[in-house]
């Protein structure tokens, strides 16, 4: 093969092809640098700041691998890691929606949508479509792989109000019932891990943290 060209999914493609794949990888690296500024309302785990974007997905994937041997389905690892490191890429425009805004969420599906559009659509056709397609999934909520994503995504911030002492919940006056229906369908993926959610729930019922309604 010759140096000016290269291989792209087993086609070959020149050199002015492959450069133009480069530039538009690096605008979309340069432009997903703006989710270390979302900050979200789940505290660290000492409670001294919240996190951003950034850091709740890189925990997020870490812990896909840690607790991919609790899921009740085989699930795809490398797909589930790609999937929560761009699920919250959309909202470097739609912004971070919290979980209990009633109000925020009636608009979110719309604001996420025209996020994912144009940042996705800012790399290679290819590779904006398979970021596309997976973040679609992830809101589907459909697939095994899906479920598992969810799953992490909505345990993590679940055990930092626990390590942080429930200090977002009861800043925003959560309910335990609340928490209940965001989580419905992790019993579905993983039994154990939804048992140690109503465990962490009751002590921060017990505790004041969370109303028991």
């Amino acid at each position: 093969m010759d140096k000016k060209e290269t291989m792209k999914g087993g086609a070959v493609i020149g050199r002015a092809e492959q450069k133009k794949r480069l530039e538009q990888q690096i605008r979309f690296i340069v432009e997903v640098d703006k989710v270390k500024n979302i900050f979200r309302q789940t505290y660290l785990a000492d409670a001294n700041r919240k996190e951003n974007d950034a850091e709740h997905s890189w925990h997020l994937a870490l812990s896909a691998v840690l607790l991919k041997e609790h899921m009740d389905a085989p699930v795809d690892l490398m797909k589930v890691i790609v999937m929560v490191l761009i699920h919250d890429l959309v909202e470097i425009d739609a912004g971070d929606t919290y979980a209990y805004d009633s109000e925020g969420a009636k608009s979110k599906r719309e604001r996420e949508l025209k996020a994912a559009e144009r940042i996705f659509g800012i790399l290679p056709k290819d590779q904006g479509t398979y970021f596309r397609s997976l973040w679609d999934e992830f809101e589907d909520y459909s697939t095994d792989d899906a479920k598992f994503a969810h799953l992490l995504d909505n345990f993590q911030p679940l055990l930092l109000n626990d390590a942080s002492d429930g200090k977002s919940w009861a800043e925003h006056g959560v309910a335990k019932s609340q928490v209940c229906r965001r989580n419905e369908k992790i019993p579905e993926t993983s039994d154990i891990i939804w048992e140690k959610m109503l465990e962490i729930m009751d002590k921060h019922v017990e505790k004041g943290n969370l109303s028991n309604v």
